[in-house]
């Protein structure tokens, strides 16, 4: 019997996990062994990432896997993309880096345009014009610290940083690297061409490498005071949500899958980038997945409405667990009233309850005055979103999607689920909701030569994990609803 153990840490933007996979003979299993906040610090008027906090996090985390006893063959971390570390030679940060919801990037699009053409940047990268790509917080540090980054002589994004602290040896996973709109998905490089318009300094991009790299071993120091030794660092997915997506167990090609978390990322997997009008129209994106897959999605704001709403009920005393909100959700009344999840207020935080109520009203629609109310408003909102970029997927692929895989933490609110499945007209398959830890584990396993393919490995995640599915149900109401939610965007 083959057992093997593999370490998954994983980062997100609310918490970070060290995870242990188990692979089995047939069979894959995941534990997590220690979970941590991961929340930005408000500092000198700006919003910043305590990384050192973070990896203090994750080698307390991995302490505890060596105390187990156990053969680990490898490690490696995700995170959320976009964000980035600035290091000069020995240093290992130079600043604090800073949040992707700071508000540096306000009007960022606007000033990168006067430079660049936005039918160009998209021509060059394919990704979704969002204005914490890092190309825009790049040229905001050339811009309003062009002292610091004088002085920088490398950049990393946070997952690739991570694995730096852990073995010392710098490099950027693709799959991260694509996030940034900086990076060719024709060329598989950096684009020298963006790099050269924004005057940005050619010496920081570090060199890229593939999905399932190995880096080298632990540094020393880090074995000693962890205890894991004989260690391999992996670059494996290194952005989460193609992580996330090596994991979806699907089968055949007409399905599309939607990471269910802070953010929903929906989309398809393709082999190779589509970068025309349709897509630039759309705003879709083209990011890279395990084994020079392209991820062509839609960031779309998800749960962190929701989240936002309980964090505001919160600090007026009014403590909801999840399972509670999306109780509430399910008593009240459906298809009342409906925002467009992908407003800009919507994205930013704070508010959030009033936020929705003054949509509503300002929409001249039901303004919801219940907890339960704004909740399901918010549910049945991103529901109608999904239909609306799948049919989107659909026309700028040229391709029908027969099936959504739902994964992510999302995948466990049941109710989302059955709304969605009921919005979009087409069978949902929620689970597993631990996808991205379960990716980070499979790509590691490929890079180890345990599984042979990708195939494979997501023919593993169907016999070790359940799938629960949902039917569309036969109504028309959701038809009549999608109808006014469209209208609304019309005349919003």
């Amino acid at each position: 019997m083959t057992v093997d153990y593999y370490v998954a840490c994983d980062l997100g933007a609310e918490s970070g996990r060290v995870l242990l996979g188990t692979l089995e003979d047939r069979r894959l299993s995941l534990e997590e062994i220690h979970r941590f906040p991961n929340r930005p610090v408000a500092v000198a008027n700006s919003l910043r990432w305590d990384v050192l906090g973070i990896f203090e996090e994750l080698k307390a985390g991995l302490g505890k896997v060596a105390a187990r006893g156990l053969p680990v063959k490898g490690v490696s971390c995700d995170s959320w993309g976009v964000d980035y570390v600035l290091m000069h030679a020995n240093e290992p940060m130079l600043t604090a880096p800073y949040h992707y919801r700071d508000a540096r990037t306000e009007g960022a699009l606007e000033r990168a345009f006067e430079r660049v053409p936005a039918e160009r940047i998209f021509a060059e990268t394919g990704i979704q014009f969002m204005p914490i790509n890092t190309l825009y917080q790049l040229h905001a540090d050339l811009q309003q610290r062009p002292a610091i980054l004088s002085a920088v002589d490398r950049f990393l994004n946070m997952g690739d940083y991570f694995n730096f602290l852990l073995c010392g040896v710098a490099r950027a996973e693709e799959s991260l690297a694509s996030t940034t709109q900086l990076y060719n998905p024709f060329k598989r490089k950096w684009s020298t061409l963006l790099i050269k318009k924004f005057n940005l300094p050619a010496r920081i991009f570090p060199d890229i490498v593939a999905s399932g790299t190995l880096l080298g071993p632990l540094l020393p120091a880090i074995a000693v005071e962890t205890g894991l030794a004989e260690v391999q660092v992996v670059a494996g997915c290194s952005h989460d949500t193609a992580a996330a997506v090596a994991a979806v167990p699907a089968q055949g090609e007409s399905w599309a899958y939607l990471s269910s978390g802070t953010w929903s990322l929906l989309g398809i997997e393709i082999s190779r980038p589509i970068v025309n009008a349709r897509s630039r129209q759309y705003n879709f994106t083209n990011e890279v997945g395990y084994g020079g897959s392209i991820r062509f999605l839609k960031n779309i704001v998800g749960l962190w409405i929701v989240q936002e709403c309980r964090r505001a009920w919160a600090r007026e005393g009014r403590q909801y667990s999840y399972e509670e909100l999306t109780a509430l959700a399910q008593e009240a009344e459906p298809l009342v009233s409906f925002i467009d999840p992908q407003e800009d207020r919507f994205v930013k935080p704070d508010g959030m309850p009033e936020k929705i109520v003054e949509y509503c009203r300002a929409t001249g629609q039901p303004v919801p005055r219940t907890v339960g109310a704004v909740v399901r408003c918010a549910l049945e909102s991103l529901a109608l979103c999904y239909r609306r970029m799948l049919e989107r997927l659909e026309k700028a692929a040229g391709k029908e999607l027969a099936t959504l895989h739902i994964v992510g933490g999302g995948s466990r609110n049941q109710l989302l689920n059955q709304f969605t499945a009921d919005a979009t007209r087409r069978p949902v398959l929620a689970g597993p909701s631990e996808c991205t830890g379960i990716g980070n584990v499979l790509v590691q396993a490929l890079a180890l030569g345990r599984l042979p393919s990708l195939d494979a490995a997501r023919q593993l995640v169907r016999e070790s994990f359940p799938v629960v599915r949902c039917e569309p149900g036969k109504s028309t109401a959701w038809e009549k609803a999608y109808k006014r939610f469209r209208e609304l965007l019309k005349s919003g």
